[in-house]
């Protein structure tokens, strides 16, 4: 069974046991549970339900794993062909991973 949720302005396809990253969530500890309710759709084969635009009743539980798991870094460079003029910051995202729990239609 899977399920399509939608979080963050994104859509992601989940099921039980994936390993999911999503945008940072302020005050939640490790361990804590999160419960989506944006969900689009879920189901398996010829049983997949759609929502018009969600499902209502719907919801995907997951529990944190990392509250604060950093992004890759991102080199900004800046270059004009005069004297003094190069510019090198950086950045790295800061994200929360979960893994799926129970969905449940």
């Amino acid at each position: 069974m899977y399920a399509i949720i939608s979080d963050g302005g994104r859509q992601f396809q989940v099921q039980e046991g994936d390993e999911l990253t999503i945008d940072y969530r302020e005050g939640v500890a490790e361990g804590a549970e999160i419960v989506f309710d944006r969900i689009l759709a879920a189901g398996s084969g010829a049983d997949l339900k759609f929502g018009k635009p969600v499902l209502s009743g719907a919801s995907v539980k997951a529990t944190v794993i990392d509250p604060e798991a950093k992004g890759p870094k991102l080199v900004i460079q800046k270059f004009r062909r005069r004297k003094n003029s190069k510019r090198k910051t950086g950045h790295r995202q800061v994200n929360t991973t979960v893994k799926i729990g129970a969905i449940s239609v």
